[in-house]
């Protein structure tokens, strides 16, 4: 038998599934606009790009030694750097290529500066060479000697001791005082290498320490002779011709002058954080082509051109 609600019931029933209704329909157009309203906030969101991670800024200290013949070029890259970055100290001491590159082989600098590779004895220990510039190097003479050139077998027998008076090179009668760079050198090696071909340099004369001390030794000292590179050159030495030729950016590229040396920065494995940036900006094309040249030196690329 079928139990047949009320009128009263009937009504109730109907209003209470018409409300069922109507709230479902509601919840459905509600999904539905939040759907619709969040679709173009995500487009939005995938549209815009991450931001980039902002450049952490550069600090720390680097230590750089070795060559004095590199010296002006890395002091004065040293403090434009510094002047860009603050919160980077570089110190740099010379002291001679060997020890630039003993120190950056032991850990002891961060960079050593050289005008010569290194020895047999660090090619296994991971250093990185970073060519940073070309340096012509020169005879320097006090002005009283009446010499401006000298051939190759000449300053060859000069600094072995076989000629030791002015007046055997077409100068005046006075004898001839050596002034030395000690072993640890990249400037005595260049001269071993390029004139004297590898012979031994005559123990006579005086010893220098640096580019820089032998220059003040050629200047206050009678009828002396040394060698430095360019950017220590000015009018109180004489530089001489080598075989007639003077140094000079174009005889250097066109093979007639030999007395130079291509300038390294290495680094113990590749160079990071800020040794890596000071290398960096001294090898920039702005530093190679303007700062370079206004030091005496050349840029690293001239002879690869």
């Amino acid at each position: 038998m079928f139990n047949f609600m009320s009128k009263k019931g009937i009504t109730f029933t109907l209003s209470a599934v018409l409300m069922m209704g109507t709230l479902v329909g509601c919840g459905a157009k509600t999904e539905t606009k939040d759907a619709a309203s969040a679709t173009p906030a995500a487009t939005a969101a995938a549209s815009v790009k991450p931001s980039e991670t902002p450049k952490t800024e550069l600090s720390g200290t680097v230590t750089a030694s070795g060559s004095s013949a590199l010296l002006p070029l890395v002091k004065q890259a040293a403090t434009e750097f510094m002047e860009k970055n603050p919160k980077v100290t570089i110190n740099v001491t010379a002291g001679g290529s060997g020890t630039g590159i003993k120190n950056v082989a032991d850990g002891t600098s961060d960079i050593g500066n050289s005008d010569v590779e290194p020895a047999a004895e660090y090619k296994d220990k991971g250093l990185v060479d970073h060519q940073v510039a070309i340096a012509p190097f020169a005879f320097i003479v006090n002005k009283d000697v009446k010499v401006d050139n000298v051939t190759k077998a000449q300053a060859t027998d000069i600094y072995m001791g076989k000629i030791t008076n002015w007046k055997d090179v077409g100068g005046n009668d006075a004898k001839i005082v050596l002034v030395h760079r000690p072993d640890s050198s990249g400037s005595r090696t260049l001269v071993k290498q390029i004139i004297l071909d590898g012979k031994e340099f005559t123990k006579d004369g005086i010893t220098q320490e640096n580019s820089g001390a032998m220059k003040t030794a050629v200047v206050g000292q009678s009828g002396s002779i040394g060698y430095v590179d360019t950017p220590y050159i000015d009018d109180t030495v004489k530089a001489l011709k080598i075989d007639g030729v003077a140094f000079s950016e174009e005889n250097i590229k066109n093979g007639t002058y030999k007395l130079f040396g291509v300038e390294h920065m290495y680094t113990k494995g590749e160079a990071t954080g800020a040794a890596k940036a000071f290398i960096d900006y001294i090898s920039s094309k702005d530093f190679q082509g303007k700062q370079v040249r206004e030091l005496k030196f050349l840029p690293a690329d001239l002879l690869k051109k």
